[in-house]
């Protein structure tokens, strides 16, 4: 099963494009002008990533697609829970920046779980052959994603928490939530052999940087 083929598009194509698509998107979330519209067109990229990265994707099955689904769907379910409760992340609530939202809960927040379960486990491949060091470091991939992230998701309207402070054991649940996930791709042998894990990931890491550093450093 494929959504296209990975000749159709060539790599280098691919990720000239991403490099400037994430740096325009810098750009608009500097200016007050453009921001809202940069705002709006979040869930797009977000989608628009997964998209490419399913290009690259080595082959889809049945049972492939059945195990994202489950990521996608428990990771929407937790985060509602979360949300919701305040019991696994701690407090805070969700903005507009995700796009349309179930129970106070973006439906796109499974799908960033979907996209970093996938890309840290294809990451986790390249560094180690060992499954139990895959484990450890997917995880920890993510979590290093998370800090990030975590301080300019009110600056993009994604999410903010009470007091503005991020509770410890937001990341301690990141963590085990991630490795739940990579654990589940490993037991039913999900392949993540991806050439566009590793740019992508990159490329909205450093996004994420940069927008973080002008917020802290710009008055």
């Amino acid at each position: 099963m494929k959504l296209s083929g990975t000749n159709a598009i060539p790599l280098w194509w691919v990720k000239v494009f991403l490099v400037v698509f994430y740096a325009v998107g810098v750009l608009g979330f500097l200016f007050p002008v453009t921001k809202p519209l940069f705002i709006a067109i979040t869930p797009f990229a977000l989608l628009l990533s997964v998209y490419l990265l399913a290009l690259y994707h080595t082959k889809f099955d049945s049972l492939q697609v059945i195990i994202f689904c489950f990521v996608f769907l428990f990771g929407f379910l937790v985060e509602a829970v979360g949300v919701n409760t305040g019991l696994i992340f701690g407090n805070y609530i969700y903005g507009s920046g995700l796009g349309f939202k179930l129970y106070n809960t973006p439906l796109l927040i499974g799908v960033n779980w979907l996209f970093l379960t996938y890309t840290a486990s294809s990451i986790a491949n390249k560094l180690s052959s060992k499954t139990g060091l895959q484990l450890i470091i997917a995880p920890s991939i993510m979590l290093f994603y998370d800090f990030i992230l975590e301080h300019v998701a009110p600056q993009m309207d994604m999410w903010s928490w009470n007091g503005d402070s991020i509770p410890l054991k937001n990341y301690l649940a990141w963590w085990v939530i991630g490795f739940v996930f990579v654990a589940l791709l490993k037991i039913f042998k999900v392949s993540t052999q991806n050439p566009l894990s590793l740019f992508l990931f990159c490329c909205q890491y450093l996004f994420f940087l940069i927008l973080y550093l002008i917020f802290n450093l710009l008055p």
